[in-house]
């Protein structure tokens, strides 16, 4: 069964993703797959089944975005949730529970982690209420079972399975103490009447999402997003997500490897020019991010997919795109040897570089990761997104004026480049 514009399409409307950022083969073999289990003979006739069956369509959204995350993943981020959350408290005289949000939630490790880290941070559970939410009925079903396996236990710290899990089989099962925490239903960022009635949350944790989708689907989500965030809250990203906060109007509140944004007054936005680069691709699965998972999904955790640099070398190309996929799968440190390897064979590129600073950076090592997010600078001088996370760096620094000159560089890249464009 060949490319068929039409299951690109359903997939496009129903659940916003843009095949160009995973590569058309992921979504074929997924209609290969659903199509043999229908019994149906070609492609026309598996079309006709899809449209008459809304639980084929689910069934094949299930087969493109399958899951894949682990608990604590950017451990920074719930460190950082555990600060604020103990000032907004504060801030609104303990007068009502926090309203944190998880979207997409996958199986349930993000939004359970958030609960941990606030029960270890000795909140007490009539403080703070956990909503995670997905487009997967199956994923929310297996979050709602809260038996995990050793995969979703992953890093260096795993000592929070011991005060909230019990051994059971094979697996661990999750204390019903964080269980009552986090409360968790179906639903889709496509939706611009999502949770209209709600009112808005403390901290929304969003990650590693809108790198799946198109600029326009971008726009539309985010609106969701910013409606759903307290004005006074945090949205909590993807790693490689910032630059197009930034164009969007939010800001990083500048603590390293929290990956966490508030709004933008006017004032600011003028001053600290935003900018955001032409989203990136390289065919890949739907898998989660910099420190992603062995899949993704459009609605899960991931970071951002890498186009292979213009170098005319079929090799080079392949390297590059190995290196954003092991990226992409939280694979570390075989990301870095293919860095390495990358960089023995062939000659440097600004693209080999930044992905070492997004690593560096993902790890903690900060000066590492200024160190080649400026390489990356001095072999392309207008490498966008080295400019906008070495930015966030210096600025997380307390280096305004430093952070504000690679935005302002940032931003007149960008302005020519439109012009470019519109010739």
């Amino acid at each position: 069964m060949t490319s068929d514009q039409r299951f690109f399409d359903f997939l496009k409307e129903r659940i916003g993703l843009d095949v160009t950022s995973v590569g058309p083969a992921i979504i074929e073999r997924a209609v290969r797959q659903r199509s043999a289990a229908a019994s149906a003979q070609s492609a026309d006739e598996y079309w006709r089944t899809l449209q008459a069956s809304a639980d084929e369509q689910q069934s094949l959204i299930e087969a493109v975005i399958v899951p894949e995350t682990w608990f604590f993943r950017y451990p920074e981020s719930f460190a950082t949730l555990a600060k604020l959350a103990t000032k907004r408290l504060a801030d609104i005289n303990n007068m009502r529970a926090l309203r944190i949000l998880s979207l997409p939630c996958s199986t349930g490790e993000e939004p359970y982690s958030i609960a941990m880290a606030l029960l270890d941070a000795g909140f007490k559970p009539h403080q703070f209420k956990v909503e995670g939410m997905d487009v997967s009925p199956l994923s929310v079903d297996k979050a709602r079972r809260a038996r995990y396996g050793k995969n979703s236990f992953r890093g260096q710290d795993i000592t929070f399975r011991d005060r909230h899990f019990t051994a059971e089989g094979d697996g661990f099962r999750l204390s019903p103490r964080v269980l009552d925490q986090v409360h968790l239903q179906v639903g889709n960022l496509l939706d611009p009447a999502l949770l209209v009635n709600e009112p808005p949350y403390d901290f929304v944790f969003c990650r590693n999402l809108l790198i799946y989708f198109d600029l326009a689907t971008q726009k539309q989500v985010f609106e969701v997003l910013k409606r759903l965030t307290h004005v006074d809250g945090v949205l909590f990203i993807g790693p490689a997500e910032g630059s197009l906060l930034g164009r969007l109007g939010m800001r990083s509140i500048g603590i390293p490897q929290s990956f966490a944004f508030s709004r933008q007054s006017p004032a600011e936005s003028e001053s600290l020019p935003a900018f955001v680069p032409t989203p990136l691709r390289v065919p890949q699965p739907l898998r989660n991010v910099l420190a992603p998972a062995t899949s993704k999904r459009p609605f899960t955790s991931t970071a951002r997919p890498v186009p292979p640099a213009n170098t005319g070398n079929t090799d080079a190309a392949r390297l590059l795109a190995n290196i954003a996929a092991l990226a992409n799968e939280g694979k570390s440190t075989e990301a870095r040897a293919a860095c390495d390897s990358y960089l023995r064979s062939h000659e440097p590129v600004a693209q080999v570089f930044y992905w070492l600073g997004l690593l560096s950076d993902v790890a903690g090592s900060v000066l590492e990761a200024q160190g080649f997010y400026r390489k990356a600078l001095y072999l392309e001088p207008q490498h966008p997104d080295a400019l906008m996370h070495l930015a966030a760096l210096l600025q997380s620094q307390g280096d305004t004026a430093g952070a504000r000159r690679l935005q302002e560089r940032a931003a007149r890249s960008e302005r020519a480049a439109d012009s470019e464009r519109k010739r």
